[in-house]
């Protein structure tokens, strides 16, 4: 029953709602893990992802699914810097953002990270002008296959892929990243109701269109 709850659910599930469908003395995790192992070798996969289970086509076999997606919008180099950027230094305010890129980010680029359902305002900063600091979400964990944000590339992983260069400054390190849906001590909770950083709207200074590259 578990396979064939998975298989109907347009969306992963969690092992509680799976136990809520299933009969009191049904062992999802024994039965997930068995189905992992039987798939494992399969066209499709059973994954863990996001906390939640989902069967997904297996990796060498994706590209055959190429011809059935439905065009994507493409992200420019400034969002996949932004979103790599929030990814591993969650939570992050846009200034903290734009120090680490060395340009400034639009709002147009947050919003077009926010519309793909990758990344959410988390809270705000207790710091002077109370920024609004950024996450990922579940959205973000499922699109890329992984159970935490734990899971990322770290920095030998990183230069492995030739993603880095392999004659990096010494002192040079890629954090741990943390995306625990619990604010942190210098995190307030948003105003109930807020879609938007009203400080986005503001005349944001030194904002130089041509460095959104």
């Amino acid at each position: 029953m578990v396979e064939a709850l998975l298989f109907a659910s347009a969306e992963p599930l969690s092992v509680e709602e799976l136990r809520e469908r299933l009969p009191s003395r049904a062992d999802v995790p024994g039965a997930l893990s068995e189905l992992q192992r039987f798939y494992r070798t399969r066209g499709v996969n059973l994954l863990r992802v996001a906390d939640k289970w989902a069967f997904r086509t297996a990796e060498d076999l994706s590209f055959l699914m190429h011809r059935n997606r439905s065009e994507q919008r493409k992200l420019s180099r400034a969002a996949l810097e932004t979103l790599a950027i929030i990814a591993y230094h969650q939570p992050v305010t846009r200034a903290e953002i734009e120090e680490i890129r060395g340009v400034s980010t639009s709002k147009g680029t947050l919003d077009v990270l926010l519309e793909t359902g990758w990344v959410r305002m988390r809270g705000r900063r207790r710091t002077p002008g109370r920024p609004v600091t950024y996450g990922t979400t579940g959205a973000f964990l499922e699109q890329f296959g992984l159970e935490t944000v734990k899971d990322l590339p770290g920095l030998e992983e990183l230069k492995g892929a030739g993603l880095l260069d392999s004659a990096i400054p010494a002192d040079f390190f890629v954090p741990m990243p943390e995306d625990s849906a619990d604010l942190r001590e210098e995190e307030d909770p948003l105003e109930e109701g807020m879609l938007f950083d009203p400080a986005d709207y503001d005349d944001h200074s030194g904002f130089d269109p041509e460095s959104e590259g």
